[in-house]
């Protein structure tokens, strides 16, 4: 299949050549037309054009995955149209360790677990077992491939850039219209280009380029944008490097980052037993990087670029709160003390998607070979988290699980865990103020440990174990020293680690499970008095007038991520269960007239109660509910039910002043709408006991502005503009109800 697919691509670049008027092509734009469902008769234009694209694959994790195939049952297909997998790696809770927590989930998740599993035997999805790994990890070494275009249902999707992948998170209501056949539609990306030169050396780690990245674009630095890396140091990076860095590119917002393909990756492919595709990527390697001439002028061919230095890049501490405060090591100690955080470090955490290759356990596992020698232990809690079973296993083997334990570390089992909110951590409930670093990629709020007075902040898995054995966020490896046990002074040497182990991976149950060659016997059942799995009923369909007397729910002030809509941790357990896990709507929304989370006004009684109580009352009367707010709004998780559970309800329209992609994408899936001020002001017009008219729907068409009539309590009126995104068959959408409600009648159209 593969040999098949990559004979094509000389053939298709030369007709996109011939298109683009000859022009030299970024690797971005070879991989996006080599994959549009048709070329156009003029080249796309970025920021601006919808294109219909047919992604190569889907991945779904399972906390996503049940709604995303509670949909895809719906839409009338008997077999997955594109190789698609499931793995279970967001429902296992970080406790006491990996044996006993692995055992726990299985026992406490087996609902969920058979369903999955059966779904995925049904449909032809192949099923990654609780314990087998974290999807994007576990994607990487199994799936991912140069110059291929994939989609997942988790916004880190993402990392499969590091193999030279066009990886794309999404919702699953996009999965399911890939899985069923269906193009994919996505506005055709502008292009941020970062130069790499130099190398990395030291304590400085793959892990700090996206750091400082981060910190010059911000979380929203890269909306509507793909990041392209580039240069000798590019080159230069390990494959998992890149994926480390193409992983969080999700913090700033953008579709996805990539690498060109390169000798890195041809050995990673070859470590990973895919030979055959490293033997047929070698034949065209030229198709599977940007044109030299891009990369010699870029300033020409991409709408941004960034330029960093690797050999004189730092080492760097981002947050807390936001992944995007970026805090190089050297100023660490002046920005405790100016910000009065807690310097004494109460936990270090490695691993996650992000960071947990063998190259990063290893060279983590060589500073504590060092403490060991030196007699040092750790003066801060300290857990692991492997990417894998394959990782784990090898890890094992080569004797760093028995390293780690040695200075008091825990391994955790192979799953998303303490980065998700999955963990069940002694004491947070006190929600004292405490510090935490982590090598995961998001610190929001409350997000690890449920307290929001977690200071938590992102780092290399090197610079974490140091600081680990430190107990103290100030600690500076490069220039400080630390006490042994004899009550000398020691200094801890730079790390050092192998890209890929000497011996070779090894694995004795991966934890895959492939679906039956034929599904069509195997039978699905949903308990209806379940309370975390639930069948979906059909959003109605657009009523055909325009929408008046809505109710303002909330106005949320300040960022207001995935998690502040739809929180994860104990809620990730209703996943499947819809009306139950909408009872976590925007409970963590600032509301701007209160300053409080979950305490808004009931306009029917005038009495303040939680967020989801005040929008059922509202639904209870059959009346309609719109929420405005503020920059950014939706940034962070690919999750879906951000958008779902505000469509269950009764809410009609998100009212912002910017969106995050993803979650604008998936507003519109749902049939809600998703609109955002003409004048970012009029946000401050919105008063607290508003009911507001959209006027323009019985006209709705793409580029018009829609009008919004704000009646006020006192009796007056203003009058606004708001703009919306949607094109012909996104308007289509909201008038059917959903996007599933178009796509089950496309594909009965076909039988």
């Amino acid at each position: 299949m593969i040999k098949e697919r990559y004979g094509r691509i000389p053939a298709s670049i030369e007709n996109i050549r011939k298109l683009v008027g000859g022009k030299a092509l970024t690797l971005t734009e070879k991989i996006l037309y080599n994959r549009a469902d048709a070329l156009p008769a003029s080249p796309f234009s970025r920021g601006k054009d919808y294109v219909d694209f047919r992604p190569d694959r889907v991945a779904m994790q399972d906390a996503t995955a049940q709604m995303a195939l509670l949909q895809f049952m719906q839409c009338g297909r008997k077999k997955v149209f594109v190789p698609s997998t499931v793995h279970c790696d967001h429902l296992i809770q970080a406790k006491v360790g990996a044996k006993a927590d692995l055992a726990s989930a299985v026992e406490t998740n087996k609902e969920v677990y058979d369903f999955l599993a059966s779904v995925s035997n049904k449909y032809g999805i192949g099923f990654w077992k609780p314990g087998a790994g974290i999807i994007h990890q576990v994607i990487l070494e199994n799936y991912a491939f140069p110059g291929g275009m994939m989609i997942g249902t988790d916004s880190h999707t993402v990392n499969a850039g590091g193999l030279g992948m066009i990886a794309i998170g999404v919702g699953g209501a996009d999965a399911v219209d890939v899985m069923a056949g269906m193009p994919w539609e996505l506005k055709f990306p502008k292009l941020i280009g970062v130069k790499l030169t130099g190398t990395l050396n030291g304590w400085t780690s793959a892990k700090d380029i996206i750091l400082k990245v981060a910190g010059i674009l911000t979380v929203k630095g890269g909306t509507g944008c793909i990041v392209e890396y580039f240069g000798d140091g590019a080159d230069s990076l390990s494959c998992t490097g890149k994926g480390t860095i193409c992983n969080m590119g999700a913090e700033i917002g953008a579709t996805t980052s990539i690498f060109s393909y390169d000798k890195k990756m041809s050995e990673y492919l070859r470590a990973t037993s895919r030979t055959d595709v490293a033997n047929e990527a070698d034949k065209i390697a030229q198709h599977l990087r940007g044109d030299s001439e891009v990369y010699a002028s870029p300033e020409k061919y991409f709408d941004q670029i960034i330029e960093i230095n690797l050999s004189t890049l730092e080492p760097h501490l981002n947050g807390p709160f936001t992944p995007d405060r970026a805090i190089p090591l050297s100023k660490v100690k002046e920005e405790v003390k100016a910000n009065n955080w807690p310097e004494k470090l109460s936990v270090g955490l490695i691993g996650s998607c992000t960071n947990s290759s063998y190259e990063d356990i290893s060279r983590s596992a060589s500073i504590v070979r060092q403490a060991i020698g030196k007699k040092l232990k750790a003066k801060s809690e300290f857990t692991i988290t492997p990417g894998s079973e394959l990782i784990r296993y090898t890890i094992e083997r080569d004797g760093f699980i028995k390293d780690f334990e040695s200075i008091g570390g825990v391994v955790l089992a192979n799953a998303c865990g303490p980065c998700i909110g999955q963990w069940s951590r002694a004491g947070s409930e006190k929600q004292e103020p405490n510090s935490i670093v982590t090598s995961f990629n998001r610190n929001f709020s409350a997000r690890n440990d449920g307290n929001p007075n977690t200071h938590a902040f992102v780092a290399s898995p090197e610079l974490v174990t140091a600081l680990s054995l430190a107990g103290s966020i100030t600690f500076n490896p490069l220039t400080d020293t630390l006490t042994n046990t004899d009550g000398q002074q020691v200094k801890l040497d730079a790390p050092m680690g192998e890209e890929l182990p000497t011996k070779g991976f090894d694995v004795k149950d991966a934890g895959y499970q492939s679906p039956a060659a034929d599904g069509s016997a195997v039978q699905i059942s949903v308990n209806p008095k379940s309370d975390r799995l639930q069948l979906l009923d059909a959003f109605s369909a657009w009523d055909g007038n325009e929408a008046k007397g809505l109710k303002l729910l909330i106005k949320a002030k300040g960022k207001c991520t995935t998690d502040h809509i739809s929180m994860g941790g104990k809620w990730l357990t209703y996943r499947g269960h819809l009306d139950n896990i909408s009872n976590n709507l925007l409970i963590g929304a600032i509301n701007a007239f209160n300053e409080k989370a979950n305490t808004v006004k009931n306009q029917l009684t005038g009495e303040y109660a939680a967020v989801p109580a005040v929008q059922r009352a509202y639904k209870a009367k059959g009346i309609g509910s719109i929420v405005v707010g503020d920059e950014n709004y939706g940034e962070g998780s690919s999750r879906e039910h951000a958008a779902m559970e505000p469509r269950h309800l009764g809410v009609r329209a998100i009212l912002v002043k910017s969106f995050a992609r993803i979650h604008e994408t998936n507003l519109k899936k749902q049939g809600m709408l998703a609109l955002t001020f003409v004048n970012k002001s009029d946000y401050d017009k919105i008063r607290e006991d508003d009911t507001i008219d959209i006027l323009g729907l019985t006209s709705f068409s793409p580029n018009v502005p829609l009008r919004l009539v704000l009646n006020h309590a006192d009796g007056t009126k203003e009058e606004i503009s708001v703009n919306h995104s949607y094109n012909e068959g996104q308007i289509q959408w909201f008038k059917e109800g959903s996007a599933l409600n178009l796509i089950k009648k496309q594909v009965a159209s076909q039988k």
